[in-house]
């Protein structure tokens, strides 16, 4: 048996319910909670034959290691998933598909990284790319706050960054990189070719061998008091204006 890990959160698992039920070792549930959102996710888990166990509060904040559990926790066997970016693109080239990348360049928050995954998912990004440095894994927390996404979304790792757009260009994707001091707006370019989009962490932006390394600079206009965005925020509207440009 491959090795387990555990979800919490009603997102999280229900989309593991949803997904690959087949894979969920157990649920525990906190059988005081007895509102409509619990019933339903109850008869789900039981017409998907997974065994369910009568858990406490406190054993469910040990397990998930947070409080935040909202009364469901699972334990659950890792899924296959594509093990290489480079199988990845390989396979977009194959199906003749636009790759949409987003690369995260020192983002070590989990709330934040499981933010910009569930948005990459709801925009239809292809990959998040981090480096392995300086930089948030996935984790029980990031996959709650991604709600479910962190199970969908594949997630790379590199070791180094700057190399690696460097490869991405070589496959002929346009390395667009987010600077507030940028001469162009996200609006003002075009982002319907191959793509991968660069944000770095908030205030403190990419790190300079990453912004050398992209093709192109972009802004996003900031029009009231507040100098940033958060980076997810900031992810989500330039995921979703690429995903408009692609009709």
């Amino acid at each position: 048996m491959s090795a387990s890990k555990v979800l919490f959160g009603f997102h999280a698992v229900g989309v593991r319910l949803k997904t690959a039920p087949a894979s969920i070792v157990e649920i525990y549930f906190e059988p005081t909670r007895r509102d409509a959102r619990m019933r339903q996710f109850l008869e789900r888990a039981q017409e998907a034959k997974v065994r369910l166990i009568e858990s406490d509060g406190l054993r469910l904040a040990k397990l998930a290691g947070s409080h935040g559990h909202q009364g469901v926790a699972a334990r659950v066997q890792a899924i296959e998933q594509i093990h290489s970016l480079d199988t990845l693109l390989e396979g977009l080239e194959a199906s003749n598909t636009a790759p949409l990348l987003l690369v995260l360049d020192g983002i070590t928050d989990p709330h934040n990284l499981g933010a910009c995954l569930r948005v990459a998912d709801g925009a239809g990004a292809h990959a998040v790319i981090a480096p392995k440095d300086h930089a948030a894994g996935i984790n029980a927390t990031v996959a709650k706050v991604a709600s479910g996404a962190a199970e969908t979304m594949p997630y790379f790792m590199v070791t180094n960054l700057a190399r690696t757009l460097g490869e991405l260009k070589e496959r002929s994707i346009w390395i667009t990189g987010t600077s507030d001091d940028a001469p162009q707006t996200l609006y003002q370019v075009d982002l319907r070719g191959p793509t991968a989009l660069v944000l770095g962490a908030e205030g403190q932006g990419m790190r300079q061998l990453t912004r050398k390394t992209c093709d192109q600079l972009v802004s996003i206009p900031m029009r009231g008091a507040v100098e940033s965005l958060n980076v997810s925020v900031a992810s989500g509207v330039c995921l979703y204006e690429a995903l408009r440009q692609r009709g």
